[in-house]
């Protein structure tokens, strides 16, 4: 039986009284209310909406100093590290908007059981497991899509009011907003909304102590009263997708190539010839491209156009990386440059400026492009075979 008020929702599972708290991210009013109602309810547990990685960002706000951008690439977690930063780019602003840190709220939620000496449990799932499923679930050009929107959103300079913020938290608006992201990327919303739902409400209700306050931010609400009262299997909900088919693809067109290729140079050099050049030119044009678009030096994007040609017949490498890493020693980034890095995503001029974030650009966009060259050139090394064959 749950009793609610604004923003709160209280429950009763298995003798636990629960209180939910749902806030905007980005709310002066979020982070007075978790004070208020934590100090008021006294509770044994507070459980806050963060992971660990998540956690020791916010408790170490100097970490970007120590980052390694050669293993970022090197263990492909650029294309994730540029999603996150740009994601976070419009909570940002918004907090800077209203003179405000970004997730103050769960500042205060941790700030709060310290004082209270209670326990301070981390309630989210891994944000790299999250990330990893949505991008096995949305397929090639949901993911060219999804990257793409989520690029542009560095572009958005629309400002709001906190009024409309805290309209925000209202129900029928967060309906109206997930009914949107499920229509522009039906396959989004279960990784992103629903399965955390059900780790929360898991991690939630195993929360020590009898009674426990949970921020959350609003979205997550009604997903975890409806989830509440089930058994999660957190093992299930934190295995990383393994899927042998994109394995399979991802070979078989490469191999598929070369033998087009390799038999019409047998039966006819010539039109071998202009597959190969055509194979070449498609792959590294675009990869190239991708590159300049980031702003790449003309080595890198040299490289670009190099590399793409060849490691779009080896699934375990990318030219982005040879791109990237080509940038990053001739612009290698500086301490300035990760001192400014949660500045300088607040806006197109700091992303494309930024050293560090350039070169994950570069990193993403020049294998984007090597995609596409490879959709393109790979039907032109067909149109080829059947017109000369």
């Amino acid at each position: 039986m749950a009793e609610e008020s604004e923003n709160i929702t209280r429950l009763n599972v298995n003798g636990k009284e629960l209180i939910l708290i749902g806030t905007a991210h980005v709310s002066r009013h979020s982070a007075e209310q978790v004070k208020e109602v934590i100090e008021a309810e006294q509770p044994d547990s507070v459980c806050v909406e963060l992971d660990e990685q998540r956690y020791e960002s916010i408790k170490n706000r100097n970490q970007w100093k120590d980052m390694d951008i050669f293993k970022v690439i090197k263990e492909k977690k650029a294309t994730l590290l540029l999603m996150n930063l740009a994601i976070s780019s419009f909570q940002k602003r918004t907090a800077k908007q209203f003179g405000i840190n970004s997730g103050q709220e769960m500042i205060q939620g941790i700030e709060s059981a310290e004082e209270l000496d209670a326990d301070l449990v981390l309630a989210d799932r891994n944000i790299q497991i999250t990330f990893a499923r949505i991008w096995h679930n949305v397929g090639f050009w949901g993911k060219a899509k999804l990257l793409m929107q989520v690029i542009f959103s560095i572009f958005n300079k629309e400002s709001i009011t906190e009024e409309e913020m805290e309209k925000m938290k209202s129900q029928d608006m967060l309906q109206s907003m997930l009914d949107e992201l499920t229509e522009n990327f039906p396959k989004l919303k279960v990784p992103l909304i629903d399965e955390r739902d059900q780790y929360l409400s898991q991690k939630i209700k195993d929360a020590p102590g009898e009674k426990v306050v949970a921020v959350l931010g609003a979205a997550h609400v009604p997903g975890i009263k409806k989830e509440i009262t089930k058994e999660q299997d957190l093992s299930q909900l934190t295995e990383k997708p393994v899927s042998i088919a994109p394995k399979i693809i991802a070979w078989a067109i490469p191999i598929l190539i070369l033998a087009i290729i390799g038999y019409t140079f047998y039966s006819n050099p010539s039109a071998g010839l202009q597959q190969s050049i055509s194979w070449l030119l498609w792959n590294g044009s675009f990869s190239a491209l991708g590159t300049a678009v980031a702003l790449g030096h003309p080595l890198a994007i040299f490289t670009a156009f190099i590399a793409a040609p060849l490691t779009s017949l080896n699934p375990l490498i990318a030219a982005g990386w040879f791109a990237g890493i080509v940038q990053a020693y001739i612009r290698r980034p500086n301490v300035e440059d990760f001192e400014s890095l949660s500045e300088d995503v607040h806006s197109v001029k700091g992303f494309w400026g930024n050293k560090v974030t350039r070169i994950l650009l570069i990193v993403v966009l020049a294998n984007l492009g090597s995609t596409l060259g490879t959709i393109i050139g790979g039907a032109d090394v067909i149109r080829l075979f059947i017109e000369n064959v």
